[in-house]
């Protein structure tokens, strides 16, 4: 069997996916960090995140961080902002009044957004089969979590948890060939961590951070170094690959991650809804994502290539 190039889009999708399953999977991970101070956290996960990175791209960050415009800054500053400490605010602020599956379902819905905004800010249509896929995506992910018990705060904390999910992957976009998966997910790590320390410091003064338990220490520690280095790089490869609409079809298989994890640690069980919902996500994808066509592309390819002899 031929391997797989690591330029293909099969490549691609499945660095989307893997990238996707960890942040699912990290949910668990967060469920012992409620009593931890928020914005100390997050200056700890990504302060690690940032260090873990740097030998990765050292050598080779300093000329395209300084060819960088304002403007490019300003974009980083924007992912880190919006997409990472935003998004973990407001859905640690939406469960304050909201069941965790209200903010589930929203984010849930990035990938119809996506679809349908990404190529309009481009000046081209969307993709039917992206739009169609991304539809399945959303009702798959609301089938796996169904709706809960909210109000009118916790609703638009959880539509701003949308609004997170989706700049995360829009907002990247101009600035991922220029620094590429590895030092963009250091650079905006770097910058989300000290953003975090500016906000623990304003709101909590000094005592924004404390010295974290042994759960708490693990969280932490799984966030930055699998989560953070891991997911980031491979989520930022997936999407140079196969796109930001197509990557952001994976992001339904977050709630399906968390919900097969969910009965490791008694917060959750996997019963025939989620089954059915993980079948509607995986759906959605192979139909958003085209893997149903690259997989017969590479099959016409394979069928091409001339047999050897021993």
């Amino acid at each position: 069997m031929k391997a797989t190039s690591p330029g293909t889009p099969v490549a691609g999708m499945l660095l989307a996916a893997f990238a996707c399953v960890l942040v699912g999977a990290s949910f668990t991970a967060n469920s012992v960090l409620g009593d931890y101070p928020y914005a100390g956290g997050q200056a700890i996960r990504y302060g690690i995140a940032c260090l873990l990175l740097l030998p990765l791209v050292a050598r080779a960050a300093a000329a395209p961080l300084r060819a960088l415009t304002r403007r490019q800054w300003g974009r980083l500053a924007a992912v880190a902002a919006v997409g990472m400490v935003g998004f973990n605010l407001a859905v640690i602020a939406a469960e304050r009044t909201a069941e965790p599956a209200v903010p589930g379902v929203l984010v849930g819905c990035a990938p119809v957004v996506v679809a349908v905004l990404f190529p309009l800010l481009g000046r081209r249509r969307p993709a039917r089969p992206v739009v169609y896929g991304a539809l399945l995506v959303a009702v798959g992910a609301f089938t796996v979590q169904g709706w809960g018990r909210t109000d009118a705060a916790g609703l638009a904390w959880s539509v701003a948890a949308l609004v997170g999910e989706v700049g995360f992957a829009v907002l990247a976009v101009p600035v991922l060939r220029p620094l590429g998966p590895r030092l963009l997910s250091a650079t905006v790590a770097g910058v989300a961590a000290i953003e975090s320390t500016i906000i623990g410091l304003v709101l909590d003064g000094a005592g924004f951070v404390r010295m974290p338990t042994g759960e708490e220490a693990f969280a932490l520690g799984w966030q930055a170094a699998v989560v953070t280095v891991i997911g980031f790089i491979c989520w930022y490869m997936g999407m140079q690959r196969i796109g930001a609409e197509r990557a952001t079809l994976f992001s339904g298989l977050i709630p399906v991650a968390a919900a097969l994890t969910a009965p490791l640690v008694g917060t959750g069980a996997y019963g025939p809804a989620q089954a059915a919902g993980s079948l509607l996500v995986g759906a959605g994808v192979a139909l958003g994502s085209g893997a149903f066509r690259a997989r017969a592309a590479a099959r016409r390819t394979a069928e091409r290539e001339p047999v050897g002899t021993l």
